[in-house]
């Protein structure tokens, strides 16, 4: 009987579809990416179902948008009652294993590692010695020394307290703290040794019982900010910064302006700026494939990539000053919520070399791996990627949320609060996509309508001179909220006192079986 295949979720943090030839761009920023794409099955528009990696991440693991999962602040926690997607494929008999370099999933205390067998955790003081969060007793202290044991878990406990607390979170972006967990807590974390990593476990296989399959969550933090690629790459992408003082100048003044990451502009970013911060994105970028590219070469290698389920995707992606904006605190623009997905494929279920062209959620991955796990249930095999080969699924139909960030728009409240009404900041945020269209709500009384076929930038809002495909959406809308309220509302209920009649509620609802 052949083993289960190993499945793969590959999570290059903050990576905008726009960056890669197989989504369009003209520059070689992703090869190695690229060339997967050209064997696998590739969603040209994946919608991801929030801007920013905590509630993105809960519906990777869950499989369900971000108003039902509830885990959409800093400081929430993941309903101890929802199963995730590492603890469905655990109790299925996988090994299951985290290398994550994002500490919003890796350090707080969010219920994201909850199921993994191993959680090695890169953004730290020793980079090279991850921490093994959430571990068995004993696992980790055996290969490190006590004292390093002791004060990675004093510095876990810190960053976990500044995520929470409104007061330590705002010193923390301030521009004379910043440059010290930059550097002293490793924010982006060690890319090159979490792949080496991951690599070792699905080619030496330790710790894994025989024929045991193994699935493996990575998150890479490479694209994020603040950009620092080795100089090779800026000299490729951004030679301005190594001829230019001025140039420098300002790229330190941005590297330590975390609220400025966050806070809409007042003004149009300036030109030369602007072409500072996509040149060194697309530094960061594209040094990232060359060590994911280096990843895939020694997996492939092994023989191992042609026999795995291989997910690689974004959680969201970054503004660079379009719409004003910064960073991925806000919008629901293209510019973060059009992700990757690229599935390749060794057991058959999705072709090479295919590509889809509707919209589709990537909470939909979690489907797609319990049913490559054999784990899936009725509901859950109607949802897999793979249905969208033959069809639309979910008749093409995608969401996204943005629910405002409570810690954050206190801060910017306090310091632009011109900005907060302005913007609407403080609203409630619901994207659909359908039809080639795409539809953002603000509030309840905000629209913008968008053709993202002809005008993927997003510049000409058609709301106005669209009524009736404006009429259709804003229903599909109503709809979404009611349905997503009415969910989130039963599993409460039912998390909080499993009974019958709400269990049933869900089962119409269709989250569960």
């Amino acid at each position: 009987m052949r083993r289960r295949p190993d499945i793969l979720l590959l999570v290059l943090d903050t990576l905008r579809a726009d960056r890669l030839q197989s989504y369009g761009s003209p520059n070689a920023i992703t090869p190695a990416v690229d060339a997967l794409a050209e064997t696998s099955t590739l969603f040209r528009f994946a919608i991801a179902p929030a801007q920013w990696s905590i509630p993105s991440h809960a519906s990777l693991f869950t499989g369900v948008y971000p108003s039902i999962h509830d885990t959409t602040q800093s400081n929430s926690i993941l309903p101890e009652g929802l199963p995730t997607l590492a603890e469905r494929l655990r109790d299925a008999g996988y090994h299951t294993a985290a290398f994550c370099n994002n500490p919003l999933v890796g350090v707080i205390n969010n219920g994201l590692r909850r199921g993994f067998d191993s959680f090695l955790n890169y953004a730290g003081l020793w980079t090279s010695r991850p921490n093994q969060a959430g571990a068995r007793p004993g696992a980790y202290d055996r290969i490190r020394q006590r004292f390093k044991g002791w004060l990675t878990d004093a510095i876990t406990r810190i960053q976990d307290a500044f995520a929470r607390n409104d007061t330590l979170l705002e010193l923390s972006l301030t521009p004379l703290f910043v440059p010290m967990w930059q550097t002293a807590l490793s924010f982006k974390g060690n890319s090159r040794k979490s792949l080496d990593d991951a690599a070792r476990l699905f080619i030496r296989r330790d710790g894994l019982a025989p024929d045991q399959p193994a699935f493996a969550f990575i998150n890479l933090m490479g694209i994020h900010m603040p950009y620092r690629a080795p100089r090779p790459w800026v000299q490729r992408f951004a030679p301005q910064v190594l001829r230019d003082p001025a140039a420098r100048r300002y790229l330190r003044q941005f590297n330590t302006d975390a609220f400025g990451w966050l806070a809409p502009l007042a003004d149009p970013v300036k030109g030369e700026h602007k072409a500072i911060l996509d040149g060194m994105y697309n530094a960061e970028a594209a040094y990232q494939d060359h060590l994911v590219g280096e990843f895939f070469d020694r997996l492939r290698q092994a023989g191992w990539l042609d026999q795995s389920l291989v997910m690689v995707l974004s959680d969201h992606g970054d503004h660079l000053g379009e719409h004003q904006l910064m960073g991925h605190s806000v919008s629901l623009y293209n510019e973060l919520v059009r992700v990757p997905l690229i599935v390749h494929d060794g057991t058959g279920a999705f072709p090479r070399g295919a590509t889809v062209d509707h919209f589709v959620s990537t909470r939909r991955v979690f489907h797609t791996a319990l049913a490559a796990a054999g784990a899936a249930t009725d509901s859950e095999r109607a949802l897999t990627l793979a249905a969208e080969i033959a069809g639309q699924a979910e008749n093409g139909i995608a969401f996204s949320e943005s629910i405002p960030a409570l810690n954050f728009l206190k801060m910017l409240n306090k310091r632009r609060p011109e900005l907060v009404r302005a913007r609407a900041l403080d609203q409630y945020r619901v994207a659909v996509c359908s039809d080639g269209h795409k539809l953002i709500q603000t509030g309840a009384n905000r629209f913008e309508l968008y053709d993202l076929i002809h005008d993927p930038a997003e510049q000409r809002d058609l709301s106005q001179s669209q009524p009736d495909r404006l009429a259709t959406l804003r229903s599909l809308v109503a709809n979404f909220t009611q349905h997503v309220g009415e969910a989130g509302q039963a599993a409460g209920a039912f998390l909080d006192q499993p009974d019958p009649a709400v269990a049933q509620r869900l089962r119409s609802l269709g989250y569960i079986d």
